[in-house]
C-alpha cells in the first residue's frame, strides 16, 4: 500500500483517498487570488480547507444517488470552487477586507438559509447591502444583501425606523455593512417568487473609522456628549443624546417581572461607565455586540436602573429606545497560528513532509473568537480524535460510530461515540426538535462537521454539535447510495476480508446464500429513526428514540443471511430498506402470500448477486435483535442487485 494513503485506507478506505486527490487536483490548479489560504509563512501550495472537500463531494454524492464518476465529483468541486472565487472577487469590491473582523458565534450564512429554508430569529446576519430599491406599486423599501461566504443573496423588507438612513445622502446605500438579528423569513411559496427576510427593528449599522464619511459622521455626531454630560431632571429625553464609547463586557441581569433582561456594559473616552439594558426581545441585540468593539448610539432612553427588583434607584442607564439607532465599529479579528500535529503530517505521506521543510510552512493560521476558542473550519488538513483539545470550534471530523443513544426519555438530546484510527471520542448531539439524522448505527461510517471542544468544570473535555447551527453536517456514508454505485469511491474486496475491515465500511460483490422465514420477521420501524418500534403498556414507542410514534412508523424487515463469494461466506444481518432490496418484496406483499408460499418464495431468491456494503456491529446495543436470537457481527448497510 502506498504510504501516502495508508491512514485514509485504514477508516476511510477510497473515499478518503479520493478526498486527498481531489483536495491536490485543487492544489495543483490554485493561483493568486484563489480564495484560500497558504496553510503557513512559507510558499507552499494553497490547500481548500479539508472539512469543505469532504461536504463539498458527499453533497455530490447526496444529490447523484444513481452514482458518480471521478470527473463528475471533480467537475461540481471546481464549480463550486469558482462560485467562492466570483464571490470573493465580487464582494471585496463592496466590503473593506483590511481590516478582518470576528465572525459572530450565531452568525448564518445566506447559503444556508436558502438551503435549509429556515431562519431562526436568534440567528445573526453579517451581511452587505448590494443594492437598495423600492418594491413596485408601493413606498417600501427593499434591501439585497449579500455576505463574503456564500454565492446567493437574499432580500428583506427594511423597518421604517432605518427610512430615515435612506435616501441620495443617507448612510444605509449599497457598499454599507450591517448585522441584523430578530429575523423572520418568509418562504417562497408556489409561484410566488423567492424566499425574503420580514422587516427586523434589531439592525446594527457598521462603521470604518479609516473612511471619511464615517469619520465625519462619528465626528460630527457622536463627540459631543459624555456620559457625564448625563443630566437626572426628566426633561433628559428632550436632548438629543449621542454616545460614542467601547463595549467592556456583555451579561445577563435577573428578569423583572418575568421580561428577561441583558447589559451591555459601555466606557468612553473620559473613562466613564454607563450600562445599556436591553429588555425582552431586545436581548437579541447583544447577539450583535462583541467585546472591545466600539458602539455609537444615537438617541438612547435614559433611565433609572432597576436593579434587585428595586425600581427608585438614581442610578441611570441606557436602554433602547423607539429613536435609537446602533451603529458599531467592529473590534479587528483576532487570529491564532495553529501547528500542524504529528498525525496530519503522517496522513498526508512524505509528500506533505517535503513540502514542510523545503518551505518552512508547518502552521496555518485560523481565526480566533472573543471566548479564545480557534476555528477549525478552514484548516487545510484532517482533524483527528488525537488532536481534541479545549476551545476548538469548527471541527470536522471522519469516523465508524461504536455506540449511539439518547440521554433521556424526553428532550433532545442524544449522545454518539466515534472511532477514527487514533481514538475514541464521545460527543454530544443536540436538536433543536427529534432526531433528524435517519438511522445511525454502531459500525457506520460518518462524518460530521461543526463539532465544538470545551472543558468542563471538572477538567473533562466535551464535545458537541448543533443541529442547523452554521456548518453542522452529518452524513452517513454507510448509508449512502452513491458509496455503491460510484467504481471511484470504493473497490470492491472479498469477504475473506471482512475480519480486517472493523472501521471501514467494506464493499463487496456476492450471492445470496441462505435464506428462510425463521431468519425473517416483519416489525413495526419508526420513519424518522429507522429503529424497532415496540409496545409499552398499549403505546407504540421507539426502541431508540424513545417518544411515541404511533402515526410516523411503517411494516419492516428484520432479516438474517447468508452471503457468500469464492472467498468466504458471512452470516450478517440487515434491515429496511436494504432488506427490501434483498428480497425484491415489500412487507405488506410478504404478508398477503399464503404460509406455504414465502418459503417457496425465499427460496427462489437463492444465488441472486448483489453488491453490499458491510459494517461491523459487534458493539451494537440498540434493540434491534429478534427475541434472544444473537445478532450477528456484520450489517449489511446497503445492497444493489446485480442485473
Amino acid at each position: 500500500m502506498d504510504p501516502d494513503t495508508a491512514v485514509a485506507s485504514a477508516d476511510g478506505g477510497p473515499f478518503l483517498e479520493f478526498v486527498d486527490y481531489a483536495i491536490s487536483m485543487l492544489s495543483s490548479s490554485a493561483g493568486d487570488g484563489d480564495g484560500y489560504e497558504s496553510p503557513g509563512d512559507g510558499p507552499a501550495p494553497a490547500r481548500p480547507p479539508w472539512g469543505w472537500a469532504v461536504a463539498q463531494l458527499l453533497k455530490s454524492c447526496c444529490a447523484y444517488s444513481s452514482g458518480v464518476t471521478a470527473a463528475i465529483l471533480l467537475s461540481d468541486l471546481f464549480q463550486r470552487k469558482s462560485l467562492t472565487l466570483k464571490r470573493k472577487v465580487k464582494l471585496p469590491k463592496l466590503i473593506n477586507t483590511k481590516n478582518k473582523r470576528r465572525r459572530l458565534p450565531n452568525t448564518v450564512t445566506i447559503d444556508s438559509i436558502h438551503e435549509k429554508n429556515f431562519l431562526s430569529p436568534n440567528s445573526v446576519l453579517e451581511v452587505v447591502v448590494i443594492a437598495v430599491f423600492v418594491l413596485p406599486g408601493t413606498n417600501i423599501y427593499m434591501l439585497t444583501l449579500g455576505d463574503m461566504w456564500s454565492a446567493s443573496t437574499i432580500d428583506i423588507y427594511l423597518h421604517r425606523r432605518y427610512y430615515d438612513c435612506i435616501g441620495q445622502n443617507g448612510i444605509l446605500k449599497k457598499g454599507r455593512e450591517v448585522m441584523l438579528t430578530g429575523c423572520c423569513l418568509r418562504t417562497a411559496m408556489e409561484g410566488s417568487g423567492h424566499a425574503r427576510i420580514l422587516p427586523t427593528e434589531y439592525m446594527v449599522i457598521l462603521l470604518d473609522e479609516e473612511q471619511d464619511e464615517d469619520a465625519l459622521l462619528l465626528a460630527a455626531q457622536f463627540c459631543n456628549y459624555s456620559f457625564s454630560s448625563l443630566i437626572l431632571e426628566e426633561s433628559r429625553n428632550n436632548v438629543p443624546y449621542s454616545f460614542y464609547a467601547r463595549i467592556e463586557k456583555i451579561e445577563s441581569l435577573e428578569p423583572f417581572r418575568c421580561a428577561e433582561r441583558m447589559q451591555i456594559i459601555l466606557e468612553d473616552n473620559d473613562n466613564a461607565k454607563m450600562k445599556l439594558v436591553l429588555w425582552g426581545e431586545q436581548t437579541s441585540l447583544a447577539n450583535l455586540c462583541s467585546v472591545g468593539s466600539m458602539l455609537a448610539l444615537d438617541r438612547p432612553f435614559i433611565a433609572n436602573f432597576i436593579d434587585n427588583n428595586h425600581e427608585d434607584s438614581q442610578e441611570l442607564c441606557l436602554e433602547y429606545g423607539s429613536a435609537t439607532q446602533v451603529y458599531m465599529v467592529p473590534i479587528a479579528q483576532q487570529e491564532e497560528q495553529v501547528p500542524f500535529t504529528p498525525t496530519q503530517v503522517k496522513s498526508q505521506g512524505p509528500r506533505l513532509s517535503c513540502v514542510l521543510t523545503d518551505n518552512v510552512a508547518s502552521q496555518v493560521t485560523l481565526p480566533r473568537d472573543l471566548y479564545g476558542s480557534v476555528d477549525f473550519s478552514k484548516y487545510p488538513f484532517r482533524a483527528y480524535v488525537s488532536d481534541l483539545h479545549d476551545k476548538m470550534v469548527g471541527i470536522s471530523l471522519f469516523g465508524t460510530v461504536t455506540s449511539v443513544c439518547k440521554v433521556s426519555t424526553s428532550g433532545t438530546t442524544f449522545y454518539l461515540e466515534l472511532e477514527d484510527t487514533t481514538g475514541v471520542v464521545l460527543m454530544k448531539l443536540i436538536f433543536v426538535g427529534p432526531w433528524s439524522l435517519g438511522r445511525v448505527g454502531v459500525g457506520h461510517m460518518v462524518y460530521i462537521s461543526g463539532l465544538t471542544c470545551a472543558l468542563s468544570s471538572t477538567n473533562i473535555l466535551e464535545v458537541s454539535w448543533r443541529e442547523k447551527e452554521p456548518g453542522s453536517l452529518f452524513v452517513n456514508l454507510s448509508l449512502l447510495p452513491a458509496l455503491l454505485n460510484s467504481s471511484c469511491l470504493h473497490n470492491l474486496s472479498p469477504l475473506s476480508d471482512l475480519p480486517r475491515s472493523t472501521n471501514r465500511t467494506h464493499i463487496s460483490h456476492v450471492r445470496l446464500d441462505g435464506i428462510d422465514c425463521d431468519s425473517l420477521k416483519v416489525s413495526l420501524f419508526h420513519n424518522i429513526c429507522g429503529s424497532v418500534v415496540n409496545e409499552h403498556s398499549g403505546v407504540l414507542q421507539c426502541s431508540f428514540c424513545k417518544c411515541a410514534c404511533e402515526s410516523v412508523c411503517a411494516r419492516g424487515f428484520q432479516l438474517h443471511l447468508t452471503i457468500a463469494d469464492d472467498s468466504a461466506d458471512v452470516l450478517a444481518w440487515c434491515v429496511g430498506q436494504t432488506a427490501v432490496e434483498f428480497l425484491q418484496i415489500s412487507p405488506d406483499e410478504y404478508l398477503e402470500l399464503p404460509e406455504d408460499e414465502r418459503a417457496m418464495y425465499l427460496y427462489t431468491l437463492q444465488n441472486e448477486s448483489f453488491v453490499v456494503a458491510i459494517a461491523n456491529t459487534r458493539k451494537r446495543v440498540d434493540g434491534c435483535a429478534v427475541g434472544d436470537e444473537a445478532v450477528p457481527a456484520w450489517e449489511i448497510t446497503r445492497a444493489q442487485k446485480c442485473e
